[in-house]
């Protein structure tokens, strides 16, 4: 039975994520067709998990890919097909795919970490990484970045407030002191003619261990190789960025 997903990134978050936040989707395309063109994947299809408004997709399409995009957002999917219509885009839970025949998976800004899906578990992770290396081509990969522990800091809260012209949000981050989970909270006001209007979230991520990671993968039959980042955005160590590769 498919589990229908919960709703997360409503229409204003969506709209200020793809207007500010979506340098990791931009700076990822590069490194995605670099390491395909690097062994000769010149065409086929790519699945984008947490595809988001389709920053990335654009981006694949426009260089001659097939792209799948999956999110939970109908939000999100909305702007998506505004701004990659070569895509296809399709609304559920990454623990639901059944992935087709594929040359790459990407998940870009730590899709595999959020648990609106009460099932993300550990396990589900592992079954998820099989999943992925069964569909791709021999020489194919998954890219993905992956939050750890000290994200932003274990024991820690940051605050952080952006004033726009159109939009004002207030993001309150805690990370547990076992550093093994990670909330936002996030109050956003969106500017509607002559109004704001108001809007609040939760976001609740499970963080693991890079070591974890890279344990769940190579037991998955993947061979990994961990990144600082994508060019030009570089990321802490605390959030590294997994090349992924199946075997030719």
């Amino acid at each position: 039975m498919r589990h229908e997903p919960p709703t997360a990134y409503a229409r204003d978050l969506a709209y200020v994520h793809h207007d500010a936040f979506g340098h990791l989707a931009r700076d990822a395309a590069p490194v995605v067709l670099g390491a395909l063109r690097r062994v000769g994947l010149r065409r086929g299809l790519i699945v984008d998990l947490g595809c988001g408004s389709g920053i990335l997709a654009r981006a694949l399409t426009e260089a001659g890919y097939d792209v799948l995009g999956v999110d939970l957002s109908p939000d999100m999917l909305r702007l998506a097909a505004r701004n990659a219509p070569r895509a296809t885009f399709r609304r559920g839970s990454l623990l639901d795919m059944d992935f087709p025949p594929c040359v790459a998976v990407t998940a870009i800004g730590e899709p595999f970490n959020y648990v609106f899906d009460p099932r993300s578990t550990p396990a589900a992770l592992s079954r998820l990484f099989r999943g992925i290396h069964g569909a791709l081509e021999p020489g194919g990969f998954l890219l993905s970045d992956v939050a750890g522990p000290g994200r932003i800091g274990q024991g820690q809260v940051r605050q952080t407030f952006w004033d726009r012209p159109d939009w004002n949000l207030y993001l309150r981050a805690e990370e547990n002191r076992a550093g093994t989970r990670l909330t936002r909270d996030i109050v956003l006001f969106r500017r509607i003619g002559s109004r704001y209007r108001r809007s609040e979230e939760h976001h609740t991520l499970r963080l693991y261990p890079p070591a974890a990671i890279t344990e769940r993968l190579t037991g998955a039959g993947f061979q990994v190789r961990r990144l600082r980042g994508y060019v030009p955005s570089r990321l802490r160590d605390s959030w590294p960025v997994y090349l992924a590769r199946k075997p030719r």
